[in-house]
């Protein structure tokens, strides 16, 4: 299995910058395509930003030019740089990973909180 671990979240004032980051842990030997969701309070989950195994990235429209996801292979680690955040960023961000040998099984994380408020 694959444990991953969100952190870096917290409260930021709108304009302002965060980065997350999503440690993964266990048989990362499976990991495939990873990424970001977030789901703010009683709003649909929405994805936020893909990455594959070879570098490509996906953001969603809402993100595009303001969020950057990469992922550190060597550290096993997967990030989101957030910047001119706004309230509508406010929202738990959840980590995924798809599993490269069994199709359809993917990791998730807990969730880190980010709050964008003045």
């Amino acid at each position: 299995q694959v444990q991953l671990v969100e952190s870096g979240g917290g409260l930021v004032q709108p304009g302002g910058s965060l980065r997350l980051s999503c440690a993964a842990s266990g048989r990362i030997f499976r990991l495939n395509d990873m990424g970001w969701y977030r789901q703010a309070p009683e709003k649909e989950r929405e994805l936020v930003a893909t990455i594959t195994s070879g570098g490509s990235t996906n953001y969603a429209d809402s993100v595009k030019g303001r969020f950057t996801i990469s992922r550190d292979n060597a550290k096993n680690t997967l990030y989101l740089q957030m910047n001119r955040l706004t309230p509508e960023d406010t929202a738990v961000y959840y980590c995924y990973a798809d599993d490269l040998y069994t199709r359809g099984m993917r990791y998730w994380g807990k969730g880190t909180l980010v709050t964008v408020s003045s």
